[in-house]
């Protein structure tokens, strides 16, 4: 698996990712970005995609092969359901829902998918920094330093996740998925802090909001 930063893939891939904002009640930026770490690494390691005969398991490949794309549309009202009928793993967390995609060419996205925006999900964050779950789970943390919408964090707070499922240490991880794979995320520690502990860094392709290479988000395991 290439991170962002490596050599451009063709064609490329992409793993969608939609997140439920209704208008009268949306979710948090916090919880949506955790739900959507956690809807990454359920998604790899549902057997349709870690079995040895899993229909996702060759899309899958063929994704981590180039770069762990992943693009975040928001669906409100009827747009919701339509998405929850394709397959998918959708993971509700403290009050955010968001439903992870077998992942496949950017140019090839269903068409209740391809209809959904993209850009312009920037959603407030809880006044109060919610206590973390019991351990085993992922601390997540994104860079104060860099300026990301809800949906650009929740991309990134997947690859955080992708990332550590793929290269953290096994014991840890095992424990971690039989947990169900919670996420928190990190804002009362210093970045500095959090990078010596993490396990993951997330390093930015570029395409979209920040400059090439920027390390976006950092991941560890609490046990």
């Amino acid at each position: 698996m290439r991170p962002d930063y490596d050599p451009l893939d063709d064609p490329p891939w992409a793993m969608q990712l939609v997140v439920r904002a209704e208008k009268a009640d949306p979710p948090t930026h916090g919880a949506v970005c955790e739900a959507a770490a956690t809807a990454v690494v359920r998604l790899l390691t549902d057997p349709r995609a870690a079995g040895p005969d899993g229909e996702w398991r060759q899309a899958v490949h063929e994704w981590e092969s180039r770069r762990i794309r992943k693009v975040t549309r928001r669906a409100r009202g009827v747009r919701w359901p339509e998405a929850q009928a394709l397959p998918g793993v959708t993971v509700e967390h403290a009050g955010a829902q968001v439903r992870a995609f077998p992942p496949g060419p950017v140019a090839d996205v269903p068409p209740q998918l391809a209809k959904l925006q993209v850009a312009g999900l920037d959603l407030a964050d809880a006044e109060d920094s919610p206590a973390p779950p019991a351990p085993p789970y992922a601390a997540l943390a994104l860079n104060p330093d860099v300026t990301m919408t809800t949906g650009k964090a929740a991309a990134q707070s997947g690859h955080a996740a992708q990332l550590l499922l793929r290269q953290g240490r096994r014991k840890d991880v095992a424990a971690w998925i039989e947990a169900g794979a919670p996420v928190h995320l990190v804002r009362d520690v210093a970045w500095a802090r959090c990078v010596k502990e993490a396990d993951v860094a997330v390093r930015d392709g570029g395409f979209t909001e920040v400059p090439p290479g920027t390390m976006t988000a950092i991941a560890w395991i609490v046990r």
